[in-house]
């Protein structure tokens, strides 16, 4: 948020969006990071905003607003969407001061006390560059007329974990390009011209398909802007990165990449879970768990694996860890190997669970996992939750 914004007390304080476009990401991310009790109300709401809801990471109620959704609130924030519930918003704001409720506008980032606290009305949004039209005038209103991609691996999802070379690349983009597990909260240092699309997939859910990111990215470059891609963890581990570099170089459109920090190892280690421990263990692979070991479409030796002595780590594997977990004791891993799931890493909601191989290839799944999570299976998962670790 603005400056105003960063001296704000939100922790556990109930703050109401009105409106749920791509170009909010930025705000929920720094609302969630400050811990505050988010409701969106929106007919339709930006993918990540749902994926969020369905987490419960925040409320969201698809329909428009009404007085009512003031009750109890501490801030509302009008995000603009360009369609016709846009009409309501001066109403919301008007409620909003007669109820003596701090109000904030989206794309102005200005603030307006509560009608009775001695301040002034702040400025209303503007209109919005529309980026469809041609090259994207720069911050100081040149025009680009050669584009670019930049794949930006996000890191597991603080802001801090991002490289300073991602960062740059962000704030320096004309389009961002956006999945739900990026760190949305750097989304808002961005410039009032630069787009933000949300491409998030919600696992058995609401998804952008590859090829239409691949046409987003080309066609944004082809009209001169610099594109950024912002990706959760690293663009090659799971992301797909390498068939939108790909993409780019079919089409002839300069492309760079920028690696992330993995969550396959940020993730243990943000539990106090190193993946490889001297004298314990000296290797570890990292595994989609999206295919279980039964799945015609699973290309993993499993029983190689097992037998591997490594630590394992598990992506995308929430629903297929128990078939995952019988598959490796059945190959001679034991069943009283620990096994650590940290779920939301790097957020202020992560969690950590533990359990064994045994229990989990029972059907067992410890309470409260659920998508996200990194799951560690070997002998350093009994350093989960100690000295080091975030939760």
């Amino acid at each position: 948020m603005s400056d105003l914004g960063a001296q704000l007390r939100l922790a556990g304080r109930d703050v109401l969006l009105v409106g749920g476009p791509a170009k909010a990401l930025g705000l929920v991310g720094r609302l969630l990071d400050r811990q505050a009790a988010i409701t969106v109300v929106a007919p339709s709401v930006a993918t990540s905003i749902q994926d969020l809801a369905e987490r419960g990471a925040l409320a969201w109620h698809a329909r428009t607003y009404a007085p009512a959704d003031l009750t109890g609130i501490a801030l509302v924030v009008a995000c603009p969407t360009g369609g016709p519930e846009d009409e309501a918003l001066e109403r919301v704001r008007d409620d909003a001061d007669r109820a003596g409720i701090l109000v904030a506008d989206l794309q102005a980032d200005t603030y307006r006390r509560a009608a009775g606290a001695g301040a002034g009305a702040g400025a209303s949004p503007g209109p919005t560059p529309n980026p469809s039209t041609g090259p994207t005038p720069g911050p100081t209103g040149e025009a680009r007329t050669v584009g670019s991609v930049t794949l930006v691996g996000g890191g597991p999802g603080d802001p801090g974990l991002l490289t300073l070379a991602g960062l740059e690349a962000v704030r320096d983009a004309d389009v961002v390009v956006v999945d739900r597990l990026a760190p949305l909260e750097v989304l808002r240092d961005l410039g009032p011209h630069v787009q933000v699309i949300d491409v998030a997939k919600i696992p058995r859910g609401r998804f952008t398909p590859q090829e239409r990111i691949n046409e987003v990215l080309l066609d944004h470059a082809r009209a001169g802007r610099k594109v950024v891609r912002l990706k959760g963890g690293d663009p090659f581990v799971f992301g797909r990165g390498m068939e939108e570099v790909l993409a780019c170089r079919e089409a002839g459109v300069p492309v760079d990449v920028i690696p992330g920090v993995t969550s396959a190892v940020a993730a243990p280690a943000l539990a106090g879970v190193p993946v490889t421990h001297r004298g314990l263990v000296q290797g570890f692979a990292v595994i989609s768990g999206h295919a279980a070991p039964d799945d015609p479409r699973s290309t993993v030796d499993w029983a190689s694996l097992a037998a591997s002595g490594v630590s394992i780590v598990v992506l995308m594997g929430v629903e297929t860890l128990p078939r995952i977990a019988a598959a490796l004791v059945a190959a001679g891993r034991e069943a009283q190997t620990p096994v650590a799931c940290i779920m939301d890493a790097a957020t202020t909601r992560q969690r950590v669970a533990t359990t064994t191989l045994g229990q989990l290839s029972a059907g067992r799944i410890p309470p409260g996992v659920s998508a996200p999570a990194v799951t560690v299976v070997g002998a350093v998962a009994q350093f989960a939750g100690q000295a080091g670790a975030r939760a």
